[in-house]
């Protein structure tokens, strides 16, 4: 029988030699992970709207705060544009996923929008053609999505819902609530996805108030009571700056312990005195 010699023990000298391979071999996934997420945030900064347009009557203001520890950013988008018809058009999102290849995502999705609500009836339809090309593109991704279109000709809001959050409203005469809208499902999941469209009139000045999950849900909170205190928080600023109540309820994410990326897109509307002819009946958003 062959007898095993004994393994001579590590000298102190070779220790340190593999103790300081392991650190350089840790220091270099450290720096590639941290390089990751440097460039995912200058990514998803850059394909973020520079500023938001804005009506007589109607002003926005829009919040974007990444991740908390850096590692979960990427994905989450607001966006705001006119139409060729001089309505605006209004989306926020949030892409399954995070990372340099959900920021990439997120820039197709906006894209995709912007494209197709030049030509869409109404955001439903603009929803449904949007993730019908994005399914052509074949990725592994979807995304929750809201989209908002706002007629400045007849002051009607039309909004439809992709597995989103739902919005916020208030007015300054003190109603506010949660917008339970129907929707439909995720962008990016199943062809000839339909997304139902809701339209509300508005008729008293207030705020619309459009959030990702980051804002209201997080180890600290379930959705439900993230969904309430940001509705507090609007009824208290109904009729303050969209910049201050955008920022406002930002803050709200601080108090959920959110490790997820946040956006708020903040509407505040002053109707005119006179209700618009040939306008529908007034509906208050609920």
């Amino acid at each position: 029988m062959t007898q095993r010699r004994p393994s001579q023990p590590e000298s102190a000298d070779d220790l340190l030699t593999r103790l300081g391979r392991l650190a350089a071999q840790a220091r270099v996934g450290a720096e590639l992970q941290h390089a990751r997420v440097e460039l995912a945030e200058a990514l998803q900064r850059e394909l973020l709207p520079a500023s938001l347009p804005a009506l007589p009557g109607l002003r926005t203001a829009a919040r974007y705060s990444p991740a908390r520890h850096g590692l979960d950013i990427g994905g989450d988008w607001y966006d705001a544009f006119a139409t060729p018809d001089g309505a605006l058009g209004f989306s926020i999102g949030d892409v399954q996923g995070h990372d340099v290849e959900a920021a990439a995502f997120m820039g197709q999705i906006r894209i995709a929008l912007r494209a197709v609500a030049a030509f869409a009836p109404d955001p439903g339809e603009a929803l449904a053609q949007a993730n019908d090309l994005l399914l052509s593109m074949h990725r592994d991704l979807f995304a929750t999505c809201s989209f908002l279109r706002f007629d400045p000709t007849t002051w009607v809001l039309e909004s439809a819902r992709a597995g989103h959050v739902p919005a916020i409203w208030a007015t300054v005469d003190g109603r506010y609530g949660i917008s339970e809208d129907e929707g439909g499902l995720p962008l990016g999941m199943l062809p000839g996805s339909s997304y139902p469209v809701t339209r509300h009139r508005l008729s008293t000045a207030g705020a619309y108030v459009l959030v990702t999950d980051g804002v209201v849900e997080g180890p600290s909170f379930p959705i439900e009571a993230g969904l309430e205190r940001v509705a507090r928080v609007v009824a208290a600023g109904a009729g303050a700056e969209p910049a201050e109540l955008a920022a406002a309820v930002m803050k709200v994410a601080d108090c959920t312990g959110h490790q997820d990326d946040s956006a708020v897109l903040v509407l505040r509307y002053d109707p005119p005195p006179d209700p618009p002819p040939d306008s529908p009946p007034a509906v208050l958003p609920g």
